[in-house]
């Protein structure tokens, strides 16, 4: 059962991340700042994922 719901986490944890970068290059934020926060998003999935959900660049 544990393997079963880690990987659902995980799975939900990729497409949030997914979601984060996707709305990051429709934003109209400066190509520095996009680039930064998909790095964020991909070196920490889940922290970078929390940040931007508060703090990033939205979608149109």
């Amino acid at each position: 059962m544990n393997i079963e719901v880690s990987g659902i986490i995980g799975f939900l944890v990729l497409i949030a991340d997914i979601w984060a970068i996707v709305s990051t290059f429709q934003s109209k934020a400066s190509t520095g700042k996009k680039v930064f926060w998909i790095v964020f998003v991909l070196i920490l999935p889940v922290i970078g994922f929390l940040f931007w959900f508060f703090a990033g660049p939205k979608s149109k």
